[in-house]
C-alpha cells in the first residue's frame, strides 16, 4: 500500500509537471494565446505578412518566392566550408550571396522582404523572419502541414560560402551528397521536393517567367510527383536552357534534378510513395523543414513559437492523370512496387 501511495504520488507530479509545460499564456491583446509569452509579439507580424506580403493570404508569387527563401538561406551551411545556415545571411550580406549563380532571381524576394521588415518595424533576426515568412505563406496553400517555427537565431555574422546550394544541372549523387553532409537522407531530400508542388521558375527559361512545376502549383499536393514521372515530351518555352528537361504538359516546366531524382533507384521508390498519401507526404515535409530551418542553430537555444503558424487549409482534389494521358505515359523507375493507378482527367490533352 506503501508502495501504492508512493506510485500515485510520482504519477501526480509528473502530471503537474507536464500540465505545467504545456500551460497556455494569454497574450496582451486578450485574443491569442501561445505555448511561450514571447511568442505574442508574432501574431500582428503573421497577420500583417498575409496582409501586405502575400496579397491577403493567398498561396501565389510571394509564397514560392518565400519557400525558395528559406531553402537558400539555410543550405548555406557546411561542416568543413563554413556558413551560418538558417541565420538570415543571404538577407544581411544579400551584395555576396546574390550573386551565387545558384541564387539567380532570388535578389527580388529578398529585396521585397528587406522592404517589408523596414515598413514594419520588424525587430526579429533576419533569420527568423525568413522562417516565418516561409512557415505563414505556406500555410495559405491548400494541403500544407503547419510548419513548426522557432524563435531566437541569432544575427548573421557572414556571408554563407558560394557553391553550397545544389542546381538543377548538378547530379543525383552530387545533391544526395551535399544534402548528406549537413544530415539528410536520400527519403528527406525527396520530401523537401514536396515545396515544388508550390513553385515555379522565373530563371531557368527567362522567356516563360513563373513557370510552375506542376498543373496545381496553388495547392500542396502530390501532383507534382505524379507529373514528373510522366513521360516528358517538349519543352515549354525555348528549350536547351542548362538544368531543364522535357516536360509532359504545355506550360510546365521540369528541373533536370527533379527528372533524374524521380528515376534514380536510390530515391524513385520514395518519390512514388508520397503519390495517394497525402498524410505521409505532409508529415514528412514537415520534419524535413524542421532540420532545414535550423541549421547550424542550437536549438535548445530557440523558443518554439509554432502556434503562431495558421492552419492550412485542406486538400482540394487528388492526385490523378492529366487529361488526354494513361498509365503507361508514367515511366515506371521504382523496382519494387509499380506506380499507383491514377484516373485522367476528363477533356483533350493539353
Amino acid at each position: 500500500m506503501i508502495y501504492n501511495v508512493v506510485f500515485f504520488s510520482l504519477a501526480g507530479a509528473i502530471g503537474l509537471a507536464n500540465a505545467a509545460l504545456t500551460k497556455r499564456v494569454t497574450c496582451p491583446d486578450g485574443v491569442h494565446s501561445t505555448s511561450n509569452a514571447a511568442c505574442c509579439a508574432l501574431f500582428p507580424l503573421v497577420d500583417a505578412l498575409n496582409a501586405d506580403l502575400f496579397d491577403g493570404g493567398e498561396c501565389g508569387e510571394e509564397v514560392h518566392e518565400s519557400l525558395r527563401l528559406v531553402f537558400h538561406d539555410a543550405i548555406g551551411f557546411s561542416p568543413t566550408k563554413g556558413g551560418g545556415g538558417a541565420d538570415g545571411s543571404i538577407m544581411v550580406f544579400s551584395d555576396v550571396e546574390t550573386t551565387f549563380p545558384a541564387n539567380n532571381g532570388i535578389d527580388d524576394i529578398v529585396g521585397v522582404q528587406k522592404q517589408f521588415m523596414a515598413d514594419h518595424n520588424v525587430t526579429i533576426s533576419p533569420g527568423d523572419f525568413i522562417q516565418l515568412a516561409g512557415a505563414v505563406g505556406t500555410a495559405n496553400c491548400p494541403g500544407a502541414p503547419r510548419l513548426k517555427f522557432f524563435l531566437g537565431r541569432p544575427p548573421p555574422k557572414a556571408a554563407s560560402p558560394p557553391g553550397l546550394i545544389p542546381e538543377p544541372q548538378d547530379t543525383v549523387t552530387s545533391i544526395l551528397d551535399r544534402f548528406g553532409e549537413v544530415g539528410f537522407s536520400p527519403d528527406e531530400v525527396v520530401a523537401l521536393l514536396a515545396s515544388h508542388s508550390i513553385a515555379a521558375a522565373d530563371h531557368v527559361d527567362e522567356t516563360i517567367p513563373g513557370s510552375p512545376f506542376d498543373s496545381t502549383p496553388g495547392v500542396f499536393d502530390a501532383q507534382f510527383f505524379v507529373e514528373v514521372q510522366l513521360r516528358g515530351t517538349s519543352f515549354p518555352g525555348t528549350g536547351g536552357n542548362l538544368g531543364e528537361s522535357e516536360s509532359p504538359l504545355k506550360g510546365e516546366i521540369r528541373l533536370q534534378s527533379d527528372q533524374a531524382l524521380a528515376r534514380d533507384s536510390r530515391t524513385a521508390c520514395h518519390w512514388q510513395s508520397f503519390v495517394g498519401n497525402q498524410a505521409q507526404m505532409q508529415s514528412e515535409f514537415q520534419a524535413a523543414m524542421i532540420k532545414l530551418s535550423t541549421l547550424g542553430q542550437d536549438r535548445s537555444k530557440l523558443v518554439d513559437c509554432s502556434d503562431v503558424i495558421p492552419v492550412p487549409p485542406p486538400l482540394v482534389g487528388q492526385p490523378h492523370l492529366p487529361a488526354g494521358l494513361k498509365q503507361d505515359d508514367i515511366e515506371q523507375a521504382c523496382a519494387t512496387a509499380p506506380f499507383p493507378a491514377l484516373t485522367a482527367e476528363p477533356g483533350m490533352a493539353l
